[in-house]
Formats: structure tokens, sequence, C-alpha cells
């Protein structure tokens, strides 16, 4: 794991300095409910005003769509029952951030699911985590056995391990006895969501953030980050970094401090994946020029997506990368669509064929038109994130596409970005 600053596990205050780091992840686990609260302190009794608190502290959701949270807070807190899902299930496979996060402070998890049902009125919390998640599950299961007192009951699911099976509708779909399966069409689970109750899903990592506002404040949480995105957020550094693992850093800090991290720099590789599998491709001269933001990843056409900043070294083929991933998003596909069903294959042959020469010239027009009618067009969001990824490769790796097509494929590729095999849908 690794740290911006060098701090050790500090003694416990109340609070902690606004500027200092780090903040979620302590140097040593706090597997234990009483070493997390003489680490973090007790947590403060939850009400509705925890939400103006939320709000006042600029919170967006860790898990990829930086929704605020204090919005779908207030928006589930209007209904009648409510119920709390924590994701956990971090199916992407280039991110490890959650289950770093779930074996250092679980209970720091529970503590923001708790305070989240309190303050909208929720009586059941069911942690989601995906089942080959073998730490992380043994450490949530003993942070849920000691919390047996709580008036509100905690349920541990172990959730299929499927890319699109961790979207927020996916995972109520299934704890309904459904298929994680994803959809974008209304009702959304905070208005109908587990049993047709009004449902908050949260991201593990945003619901640690929200359990350290309610005990140190908005104030407190800005005092790092930016104005538009304020605080710290996870990252997992992945690819070829010489030093992979998990960090956590302010919004607003450097991309190439980021990658220094993780022991490399903007010379030292041919591009910078941000977002994870969803996410976009950077050229090193993008990455060296912009801080890890919402508003300066938009100039170059990224978002922090997921938390995953992943590399290819210099010199290496990042086209293998490209093509590799594009096969293994195709084959996650939720069946639901011709977007899905026909044109992730027809995009993920398209750039194989680009990846084997490409010498008559006509998988780039294939791969153009299947790009165009794919996007927009799913039953989820699917498409729409192979599209992103593929097409920004596209511009990034022109030069290793001419080089494919001119000589053929690299002779001996050694790929680096995770692919898991494919599984079932349940």
């Amino acid at each position: 794991m690794i740290d911006v600053t060098d701090a050790g596990r500090r003694a416990a205050t109340r609070p902690p300095a606004a500027g200092a780091l780090p903040r979620l992840l302590p140097a040593e686990p706090l597997p234990t409910l009483r070493e997390h609260e003489a680490y973090y302190g007790a947590a403060p009794q939850a009400s509705r005003t925890l939400i103006a608190e939320v709000e006042r502290s600029g919170l967006r959701g860790r898990g990829g769509a930086a929704f605020p949270t204090a919005v779908k807070l207030a928006a589930v807190a209007r209904g009648r029952r409510p119920v709390v899902v924590v994701n956990a299930t971090e199916g992407e496979p280039a991110s490890n951030k959650d289950k770093v996060l779930l074996s250092h402070a679980p209970h720091l998890v529970l503590d923001g699911a708790l305070l989240a049902a309190e303050a909208v009125g929720a009586t059941e919390v069911h942690v989601c985590i995906e089942r080959r998640a073998g730490g992380p599950n043994h450490s949530l299961s003993r942070a849920i056995a000691e919390r047996a007192q709580t008036k509100v009951a905690i349920g541990l699911h172990d959730a299929p391990d499927r890319y699109v099976g961790g979207e927020e509708s996916a995972l109520v779909n299934w704890l309904n006895g459904g298929d994680a399966k994803p959809t974008f069409t209304p009702p959304r689970p905070f208005e109908r969501g587990v049993g047709g109750r009004p449902t908050l899903v949260q991201n593990a990592e945003t619901l640690a953030q929200l359990a350290l506002i309610a005990r140190y404040g908005a104030t407190w949480f800005r005092g790092l980050g930016t104005d538009d995105d304020p605080g710290t957020t996870l990252l997992t550094l992945s690819g070829s970094v010489p030093r992979p693992g998990v960090c956590e850093v302010p919004f607003g800090y450097p991309l190439t401090d980021v990658l220094r991290l993780g022991g490399t720099s903007p010379s030292e590789v041919s591009a910078v994946l941000v977002g994870g599998y969803f996410g976009t491709w950077l050229s090193p001269a993008a990455a060296a020029r912009v801080t890890y933001d919402r508003s300066s990843l938009s100039s170059v056409g990224a978002s922090p997506g997921c938390g995953v900043v992943a590399t290819v070294a210099s010199g290496a083929c990042g086209l293998v990368e490209l093509a590799r991933v594009t096969r293994w998003l195709a084959q996650q596909n939720a069946g639901q669509c011709g977007p899905c069903v026909n044109g992730l294959p027809a995009i993920a042959d398209a750039v194989d064929a680009l990846y084997a020469g490409d010498r008559a010239g006509h998988a780039q027009a294939r791969l153009a038109r299947w790009l165009d009618m794919v996007q927009g067009r799913g039953a989820c969001r699917h498409p729409d994130g192979v599209a992103r990824f593929v097409r920004s490769g596209l511009n990034v790796f022109a030069s290793d596409i001419e080089r494919h097509r001119r000589h053929g494929p690299c002779p001996s590729p050694q790929p680096v970005f995770p692919v898991p095999p494919t599984g079932g849908w349940r």
C-alpha cells in the first residue's frame, strides 16, 4: 500500500488536522471495533441533519458516477421504509481500492452505512462484496459480528463477479432474486429498489468518507481537495508501474505526482488509462498537464471514474492491452440488447484486426461504424463505456496501429493489464 505521506499510525485525535493524510487508510489495519474507535473515536449519533452536513461537504460518490451523495440521501429519506446497500463489489479488474479499504478499515465503512441508515430512516443494511474477495470478506464478516447489538440489521452478500453486475440497478435486481443485469429505465433504486422500497446504493469508499464527515464536519472535509471536488480519494495504481498499489490523494493532485507514487513518470510511459476499463486513455503529454479532479481531467476528455490510474510502459505495445480488454468487455455484456450482443463483439473483432496488422485497411472503417452504432443505444451504459475506452485508445495508440499495419503484430507482447476469466450471470 502506498500513501502520499510517510506518517505512521497516529494517535486518536478529534478531529485530526484538516490537511493531514492519511484519512481513510491507516498505516496498520484496524480490524476490531476497539482498535477502530481508538483511532477514529466513536461514531456520533446520526440524524437528518447529517444530510445537510454532507451537502455542505460537497461529497460525491466514489464508485464512478460521482453523483452528489446528499442528493441521493435526501431522495431516499423521502420514501417509506428505506434500505441501504453498500456496494463493495468492485468488478473493475484494475481496481483494488475498496478491497484494501475493507481490509484496513472495515468499521469505517460500516460506520458510514449505519449513519446513512439512521439519516434516511432505514432499518436494513445490505453489504455486497464480490465472491472472490477472500481477505476483505473475512474482515467484513468479523466486523459485522461485532455490530450484532445495533438496531439496524446488517446482511453480508457474496455478489456475482461480473463487470456490469456492480452497477446499482444490477445489484438491486440481484438482491431481489433476479439476474445482476443493469438498466437505466425508471424506476431507479432510490425510487423503488430492494423489496420495492426506496434504496440508497453507495460505494464503500463513499460511506467511509461520510463517516469522517459525520465525525469531523464539512469544513474539515474541505480542508483537502478543490472547491468542486473536495476531500481525498483512493486510487489504484496498476499496469506497468514499478510500485502498484492503492494510495490516498487529495483531489487536485497533479497526475504526474500520482504516477511518481507508483515509481514512474509521463516520460517513462507510452499511455495512461484514467478511470478504469470504462475510462479514457491519455498520452504522456496530456497526463503531464492535468491534475486529478473532474474539472482538469475533463479538459482532456477524461474523468476520475472508479479511481484507476494504469500505465503502459514506454516502448511496450499498448495495442495489445486495448485488444485484450476490449474483448473481455465484449464478453461481459449483459445480453439485453443489440448494441451489446452484436456491436461489442464486432468492435472487439475490429480491434483484434488492428492488432493483427489490417494491411487491407478495412478494420478502422468498420470500427468507426460500429462505435457510432452502439453509442447511446444500449439498454444500459455498457456500450457507452466500451466506446469511450476504444475511441480514446485509437487516438493514443495511432502510431502502434500504423506500425502493426506495416510490420504485423508484436512478436512477443507481455500484457500487464488484468483480464479475469468470464463467469456466469448469477
